[in-house]
């Protein structure tokens, strides 16, 4: 018997009312600064911020490089970091959640770097590989490679004993019951880290430009600061909400694709 999915429609109050918070809170912001209750040496106008966006386009000044220059900067670094996290967190946490040899040797190394944050590498970065590319995306890296191997890790935990129990009694090897067995059924974990990863590396990269870059985003919040420029501060950190609200929006369809693909 086939069943009909009947899409219930909001009322339009609800549909208009985030729109309708969104304009009230940009308007109260700008009023506020024009009206002097905040002085615009402290916090630009929303107005303010876009003329400085236009600018930014192609003004290289005071910063040294446009604003799309500094995104690319900071996108190309939190995807490389980003990667390497899954490409090394994933199948380390995979392992050692059914091994019991591998969990024995690197869970606790693991658990001796897991506490450290990310951040509190940075001097230690500057030292081995400088301000360049390479010291941001190891930052982003260990700051990204612990939620890999934490859900990886739980995810193969989770595994339906039962289950396991059946296959072994039917003669399934170890490895088998790991890439049959285990490995789908933490799938629903592993695409979890892919969003808590992405939100690891990404403040994280933010953190490590702010304190050792000479582009990216938290560069250019950084240069603000230090020209006392609150609109590029501002700017700066509306560019970091945004861009990382349009890779998480581009990595939740992924996930959904790719969930919906096993399922079938």
């Amino acid at each position: 018997m086939a069943y009909q999915k009947v899409e219930v429609k909001k009322p339009l109050p609800l549909i208009v009312l985030p729109y309708i918070s969104v304009i009230a809170f940009f308007g109260l912001w700008e009023m506020a600064v024009r009206t002097g209750f905040i002085p615009d040496t402290l916090l630009a106008a929303p107005s303010t911020v876009v003329q400085t966006f236009v600018d930014k386009l192609s003004n290289i000044n005071p910063d040294g490089a446009t604003l799309g220059q500094h995104a690319w900067t900071s996108i190309q670094e939190a995807f490389i970091g980003y990667g390497l996290s899954l490409l090394v967190g994933i199948p380390l946490g995979l392992f050692m959640g059914w091994f019991k040899v591998v969990e024995g040797l690197c869970r606790p190394i693991f658990e001796l770097i897991r506490p450290i944050p990310p951040i509190a590498w940075i001097p230690l970065t500057v030292f081995w590989f400088g301000i360049g590319l390479t010291g941001k995306v190891f930052i982003i890296w260990i700051a990204g490679i612990v939620p890999c191997v934490i859900n990886s890790w739980v995810g193969v935990r989770m595994t339906n004993p039962t289950l396991i129990q059946m296959a072994r009694t039917y003669g399934a090897s170890d490895w088998q019951i790991f890439k049959q067995l285990c490995i789908p059924s933490a799938l629903p974990m592993v695409f979890g880290a892919l969003q808590l990863a992405l939100t690891y590396c990404w403040t994280n990269l933010v953190g490590a430009e702010l304190l050792a870059a000479d582009s990216g985003l938290g560069y250019l919040i950084t240069m603000g600061g230090r020209v006392a420029r609150p609109d590029i501060i501002v700017l700066g950190m509306i560019c970091v909400g945004i861009s990382g609200a349009i890779i998480g929006f581009i990595i939740d369809e992924i996930e959904k694709k790719l969930l919906a693909g096993i399922r079938r």
